[in-house]
């Protein structure tokens, strides 16, 4: 018996229509499938997030842990100095104790003193030693004018803020890249006074520089913006003659407040300050 050929066992499969010839990329996003959704739509759905801002650029120094650790360093050794702490955690904390050391000695020169003390006190004495013995004197000491400027520009922006090397011009005439230029600087605009800038941090840190690492140092505080630029390589003027011991006490002062009152009151006031 002849066995059935398979067309007449199947039913007859209706047919297809033909498929359209255009390619995928011609068809509009309606007609993509689920799986493909239009790009579109994905990026509406992401919100752009802005990076914070780097120090220096558009906004203030944020201090990292290691920053903590240096403020908390730095005011131990001032509360060892002073004999007293203040009860306010981080950086006010620091103000009141430096305020204290100011108001502690009985003259301008002791304050100064004992802030650079304080500045010994961060560095083993070694250190110190040899540091001025060996590289101090290379190149008329350019090249620890040079080091000494990096690391104040890497170290100390938890006391000062944001701040950067630059160049500075020598004695000689010759430029060299050993300055610091601090753009605001935190210590001064906190403490809100010209003296305990002057007594616990420029003067000090001028002797501390060149009588225990062998490098000169002249600072500039600008008491209009607050900003402040270190010039290593070049000396200090006399005292006499530096400008920033000329300069009024500062607007935002309560004691300079405090004695423009009286001052009205028929008692004359040459708004120096009168610690420094």
């Amino acid at each position: 018996m002849a066995t059935p050929t398979t067309s007449r066992l199947l039913p007859a499969l209706p047919s297809r229509p033909p498929r359209a010839s255009s390619s995928s990329s011609s068809r509009s996003p309606t007609q993509l499938g689920p799986s493909r959704r239009p790009t579109s739509r994905l990026r509406c759905s992401l919100q752009p997030v802005e990076a914070p801002p780097p120090p220096g650029k558009g906004g203030e120094y944020r201090p990292s842990f290691a920053d903590d650790l240096l403020l908390a360093f730095f005011r131990a050794k001032m509360v060892e100095e002073v004999g007293w702490d203040s009860q306010k955690p981080g950086y006010a904390g620091l103000i009141e104790v430096a305020n204290r050391l100011m108001n502690k000695g009985k003259s301008a020169l002791e304050t100064e003193q004992s802030a650079v003390r304080v500045l010994q006190a961060l560095f083993p004495p070694l250190l110190l030693v040899l540091f001025k013995a060996l590289l101090a004197p290379i190149a008329n000491g350019q090249l620890a004018s040079v080091m000494v400027a990096r690391a104040t520009a890497l170290s100390c922006q938890w006391l000062m803020g944001t701040c950067s090397v630059n160049s500075v011009t020598l004695p000689d005439g010759k430029s060299l890249s050993s300055g610091v230029f601090v753009e605001k600087c935190k210590y001064l605009e906190e403490s809100k006074c010209l003296g305990i800038c002057i007594n616990t941090c420029k003067l000090p840190t001028q002797t501390f520089f060149k009588d225990h690492m062998g490098v000169d140092l002249y600072m500039e505080p600008n008491f209009e913006d607050y900003s402040c630029q270190f010039n290593f390589g070049v000396p200090p003027p006399p005292l006499d003659t530096d400008k920033a011991l000329k300069e009024p006490c500062l607007d935002i002062c309560t004691s300079a407040r405090r004695r423009r009152e009286i001052g009205s009151n028929g008692r004359s006031d040459d708004g120096l300050c009168p610690q420094v």
